[in-house]
C-alpha cells in the first residue's frame, strides 16, 4: 500500500513538472535557425539572354553562270579584293568556238536575206509583166494569180530571212556573253571568306548557280543574328542596346545595337524564336564570321535602388501561413525576434539575382532566404520548409 502511494506521488510530481515546462511555450513556435540576407541599395540591370551567330553585314556568294573547267584562280582565303577584280577563269575555248559559230550563222543569215530579196525582186517584176499582159487579155487569169502568189511568198521569205538574222545576232550576243561569264569577277570591295573550287575542277551551272567564292564586304562592321524566344520578343526593339561574349575572348564583352527584330518566326522542335539582328563594330577584326555569341539584351537599368535577394521571394516557412498579398504585391518573410514574420512588398525590375523593392520593406531589414532549425510548435526539431527530423 505504501509502495502504491509512493508511485502515485512520483507520477503527480512528474505531471506538475511537465505542465510547468510546457506552459511557457504554449501558443508560440520553438525558435528556428534562419539564414537571412540584408535588403540594401545597389544597381539592377534587367536582361534577357539569347544565343546567336556572328556574320558580316554584307555577304555575297559569287557563282558561275556557265559550266566548264576552272582554268585559273587568282585569290585565296582572306584575300582582299576590289570590285571588278578577276577572281578565277573558266576555260573559254568551248565558248570561243560557240562565238565563231554564231558569227558564221549571222553571216549566213545576211546572205539568206540577200537571196530572198533578189527572189522577191524577180517575183515582183514577173507580177508587173503579167499584170500588163492581163490588161491586154493576152494571158489567162490563172497565170496572173500564180505570179501574184509567188511575189507574196518572196516577200514573206525576205521577212523570214530578216527574222533569222535577228535571231542569229541574238545567239551571237549570248555566245559573247558566255565568254565574258568565264571570267569570274568580284562584285564588291571586300575580302574572300571562303573558296570552294580548285584549278581543274569542273563546275556545272545547268540546274543552279554553283558557289565558287564567299565574299564579305567589310569585316570591320559585323552583325549578330540571335534567336529570341517568343515569350521575350515583345521586350526587345530596334535601337535597344545589347552585349554579347564569344568563346574566343571569354573575358571580353562586345557592345552593339539592335537593328531590327524580324517578323518571320523560326520553329525548332516546337520552340518558336525570332531573329533579332544586332549591329556591332569590329575595328580590330577580333570577331570572325561564324562565331557563336552569348547575347544579353538590356531591358532596363536602374542605379541606387532598394533591392531584395531573389531567394527571399521563393522562401516559405513550413507550417506558417501569411495573409494573401494585394494585387501587384508579393509576400516575403523578414527576420524578427520571434522568428520570421510576413511582409507584403511591391516589386520592380529584376536581374535574376536581385529584385527592386518599391515599398513594404526598408533598407537594413533582413529577408529570410532559408531555415536550418526547428520550425513547429513544441515538437521535434525540424528544418523550415522540410520534413521532421
Amino acid at each position: 500500500m505504501n509502495r502504491k502511494i509512493g508511485i502515485g506521488a512520483a507520477a503527480a510530481v512528474a505531471v506538475v513538472a511537465a505542465v510547468g515546462l510546457w506552459a511557457p511555450w504554449k501558443g508560440r513556435s520553438a525558435p528556428s535557425e534562419v539564414e537571412s540576407l540584408p535588403i540594401d541599395r545597389g544597381a539592377i540591370v534587367s536582361r534577357i539572354s539569347a544565343s546567336g551567330t556572328v556574320s558580316a553585314r554584307t555577304t555575297v556568294l559569287v557563282g558561275s553562270q556557265v559550266s566548264g573547267r576552272i582554268q585559273e584562280i587568282h585569290v585565296d582565303f582572306n584575300s582582299p579584293v576590289t570590285k571588278g577584280q578577276l577572281l578565277a577563269r573558266i576555260d573559254p575555248r568551248v565558248f570561243d568556238a560557240q562565238v565563231e559559230q554564231a558569227r558564221a550563222n549571222v553571216a549566213a543569215a545576211r546572205a539568206q536575206i540577200a537571196k530572198a530579196k533578189a527572189q522577191a525582186t524577180e517575183a515582183s517584176r514577173d507580177l508587173d509583166r503579167k499584170t500588163r499582159l492581163d490588161e491586154r487579155r493576152l494571158i489567162a487569169s490563172v497565170d496572173l494569180d500564180s505570179a501574184r502568189a509567188r511575189a507574196d511568198v518572196a516577200q514573206a521569205e525576205v521577212q523570214a530571212a530578216q527574222s533569222a538574222l535577228v535571231q542569229a545576232n541574238a545567239n551571237l550576243r549570248q555566245a559573247e556573253l558566255n565568254v565574258a561569264y568565264t571570267a569570274i569577277v568580284s562584285p564588291i570591295d571586300g575580302v574572300v571568306i571562303s573558296r570552294d573550287v580548285d584549278v581543274g575542277q569542273t563546275v556545272a551551272a545547268s540546274l543552279q548557280t554553283p558557289t565558287l567564292f564567299t565574299l564579305a564586304e567589310d569585316l570591320r562592321k559585323m552583325q549578330v543574328h540571335t534567336n529570341v524566344a517568343e515569350s521575350d520578343v515583345a521586350k526587345v526593339a530596334a535601337g535597344n542596346p545589347a552585349s554579347f561574349t564569344v568563346d574566343a575572348y571569354p573575358g571580353r564583352t562586345f557592345e552593339g545595337i539592335i537593328r531590327e527584330v524580324r517578323n518571320a518566326a523560326q520553329t525548332t522542335q516546337n520552340v518558336v524564336t525570332y531573329d533579332a539582328v544586332i549591329d556591332v563594330e569590329n575595328p580590330d577584326l577580333a570577331l570572325k564570321p561564324g562565331m557563336t555569341a552569348s547575347v544579353s539584351f538590356v531591358l532596363d537599368a536602374r542605379d541606387d535602388v532598394l533591392r531584395l535577394p531573389n531567394a527571399a521571394l521563393r522562401f516559405r516557412p513550413a507550417g506558417r501561413t501569411a495573409p494573401p498579398p494585394k494585387p501587384g504585391e508579393r509576400t516575403i518573410w523578414l527576420e524578427g525576434p520571434e522568428g520570421p514574420r510576413p511582409a507584403s512588398v511591391r516589386t520592380g525590375i529584376t536581374d535574376g539575382t536581385f529584385t527592386e523593392i518599391l515599398g513594404g520593406a526598408a533598407e537594413g531589414d533582413r529577408a529570410v532566404v532559408d531555415a536550418r532549425g526547428p520550425g513547429r510548435p513544441s515538437g521535434p526539431r525540424i528544418r523550415m520548409g522540410g520534413r521532421g527530423m
